[in-house]
């Protein structure tokens, strides 16, 4: 089972960097909740309902924005007009009719004192939230056929809407950047999520309706930034780091002072070094001989510095530099400014600790509390996490600096020296403010924003960065479909792709991170009434963590929605694994959704089976056999089965379809 801190989610870094927490970031975001909260002067619709916008037919259709307190506000759309009124603080809400399928349409609004807004070419059909990380995001210029799709793919009824990049530690009413809806065009479809605008184009040829779709996605992102701090709580694993969030969006050096203590004890822990002897603390002239090594003059990407051990090292390294200060300048220091750091950083001067940053290849830059620095000689300490790529403190010399106030700045010309981090010490903790890998941080910025903007379904593509901690991922995929259909609805359906085929193919039953990710999402869509599994395990690249074969990703989405949304009376996926029981001659497994029979590719029997023992690591590869809906297994010699795997592995080899041509999924199922 692959760590934590997989080298996937770093490769999804290659695509588009991640950004890294700041203190600007959280002042934008308070700015952003303060005005959202002060007494407006102008009448203003939601920045979702902009020109050529798609809203969901067939539902009551709720409207919001801002107007001076107490204003009555008349909304129309088509035929249908409602009043509503401000609240004190100038929120108001208005529930339009249930509309058919149709337009365009204005959308307008106007309060009492005749201010006037108004949406035009707005359409009224099917409108899909499109989230997850990098195989969601991945754009069309990226798919199979790039050049054809992207030439051929303007439909004036496909509209889309993007939704940018942010975090926030607290919930946001408002996005913190403006958004708006476009056609799909050769212009705007080729930076678009692929999987999505193919499943749109796809769903269009039964489903003939206008079909709006909002992408919020980012790459690399675990599921957990993307729930609800109240959905979190509900899970019952993470009141301390909520806590800690808290604590960080009310005084962010407060927050990064805790969580330095949490970090601290778990190197004390590991190391059983006593307080005072930790490397952020132990004075130069008194370190352990051999420790310490000195670093190249530039630094940069460890990986190249001729440094054996380091050359493929992925780990925790320590930097150490001193720099002499007058008073004066001590008293001016303002920000210690650090340059581009991959990926994880925990640093502190004269033993205090100074911030915490995650970010690929990003600048860090820390204000300083009055007192940290002293005349004489200062000691910087910094820890750099990288588990992936390029290693380290990565800019130049001239870009590590002292900023002191004024506009003056001490270079950090070092000698630097560093010392190698034991790879069994395993990783530190993470703050839970970080982007893409903390506690509720994208739900804040990237879909709380979104209000109860009418919804038809979500497309929901990530697992990648979950597969080192698959243990909790179906308690956390139930958790999110639950917190957003509390926000938009509570019959929302949710069309979840299942982890696609990625990695070397299996000599031997193993245990896998990306199989129990699977099997996490199988088994969180098989009972809810509501949702659908997109199995991908014969469609993935073994050496590619993005496919780039979308459109058929898309194909399987729809079929899926016409299953599961619409009615329609056609199977959702592949045969589907129902039961396993002993039988005369072996273990039979009976499967469901079959559309014209069972079928084996490439052999006359299917592969891909084992039979395990209750005990972790008994399984056996089994050989199989179609006998009409079920597929019977011979017990190996000596083994008494407990457990039956299927397609179990990172990149396993899947040969049993039905005459649809979609693959049985991955499972595993207790023998009864």
């Amino acid at each position: 089972m692959r760590s934590a801190n997989r080298p996937s989610e770093a490769l999804e870094a290659q695509t588009r960097p991640v950004r890294a927490a700041s203190s600007r970031a959280l002042w934008v975001a308070a700015l952003l909740c303060a005005s959202a909260h002060a007494q407006p002067q102008t009448l203003t619709m939601s920045e979702i309902f902009r020109d050529h916008a798609v809203v969901q037919r067939e539902k009551p259709l709720i409207v919001w924005g801002q107007a001076p307190g107490g204003d009555s506000v008349t909304v129309s759309l088509a035929s249908a007009r409602v009043s509503a009124q401000a609240d004190a603080s100038g929120r108001w809400r208005a529930v339009l009719p249930a509309l058919a399928a149709g337009g365009p349409f204005v959308l307008a609004v106007e309060d009492s004192s005749g201010q006037h807004q108004a949406a035009q070419d707005v359409l009224v059909g099917d409108v899909f939230l499109c989230s997850g990380q990098s195989n969601m995001q991945m754009p069309v210029l990226a798919a199979e056929n790039a050049s054809s799709e992207i030439q051929e793919s303007a439909a004036s009824t496909i509209r889309l809407l993007s939704i940018t990049h942010a975090f926030s530690p607290t919930p946001l009413s408002v996005l913190t950047q403006p958004v708006a809806w476009q056609m799909a065009s050769p212009e705007t479809v080729a930076s678009w999520s692929a999987a999505c605008f193919f499943f749109a184009r796809e769903l269009q040829k039964t489903q003939r309706v206008p079909i709006g779709l909002i992408q919020s996605a980012w790459d690399g992102s675990n599921i957990r930034p993307w729930m609800s701090a109240t959905a979190l709580r509900a899970s019952g694993s993470y009141a301390s780091g909520l806590e800690l969030l808290e604590r960080y969006a009310h005084d962010p050096q407060d927050g990064q002072a805790r969580f330095a203590e949490q970090w601290e004890q778990w190197w004390r822990a590991k190391t059983l070094e006593r307080p005072g002897t930790e490397p952020w603390r132990v004075p130069r002239a008194t370190a352990s001989p051999g420790l310490w090594h000195p670093a190249p003059a530039a630094l940069g990407d460890w990986r190249g510095w001729h440094v054996p051990e380091l050359e493929s090292f992925t780990g925790l390294v320590w930097y150490r530099t001193h720099v002499m200060l007058s008073a004066a300048q001590a008293q001016a220091a303002a920000k210690l400014a650090l340059g581009a750091i991959n990926q994880v950083d925990q640093t502190w001067l004269n033993g205090r600790p100074v911030g915490n940053t995650f970010g690929y290849g990003t600048e860090r830059v820390y204000p300083l509390s009055p007192g940290m620095l002293h005349a004489g000689d200062n000691t910087l300490v910094i820890n750099v996490l990288s588990t992936y790529g390029a290693g380290g403190l990565l800019a130049g010399a001239g870009q590590r600096t002292l900023e002191l106030a004024g506009g003056a700045a001490i270079p950090l010309t070092g000698p630097w020296e560093y010392r190698l981090v034991p790879t069994s010490l395993g990783y530190p903790p993470r703050t839970p403010w970080e982007s893409v890998g903390g506690l509720t941080t994208l739900y804040n910025a990237m879909i709380a924003p979104l209000g109860q903007y009418g919804l038809r379904g979500v497309l929901w593509y990530q697992g990648e960065s979950n597969t080192g901690e698959a243990d909790s991922y179906q308690t956390l995929l139930e958790g999110l479909m639950a917190d957003w259909r509390r926000q938009f609805a509570q019959d929302l359906p949710f069309l979840i792709v299942q982890l696609p085929n990625y990695g070397s193919p299996p000599l031997a039953p193993a245990e896998s991170g990306w199989a129990a990710v699977r099997e996490a999402q199988r088994r969180a869509v098989a009972h809810d009434p509501h949702a659908g599994l997109v199995v991908s395990i014969d469609i993935g690249e073994p050496r590619n963590l993005h496919p780039t074969n979308k459109q058929e990703v898309g194909r399987r989405l729809a079929r899926a929605a016409r299953r599961v949304i619409y009615g329609e009376a056609i199977t959702a996926a592949g045969p589907v694994a129902l039961a396993a029981t002993p039988v005369a001659g072996g273990i039979a497994i009976q499967l469901g959704d079959i559309e014209g029979g069972l079928l084996a590719y490439s052999h006359d029997t299917p592969i891909g089976f084992e039979l395990c023992a209750a005990a972790p690591a008994t399984c056996r590869f089994a050989q199989a056999r179609i006998e009409g809906t079920r597929v019977v297994l011979a017990v190996p010699q000596g083994l008494v089965p407990a457990r039956v795997r299927y397609c179990w592995a990172d990149s396993p080899v899947c040969t049993l379809f039905d005459h649809s041509g979609l693959p049985a999924g991955p499972f595993e199922l207790d023998i009864r």
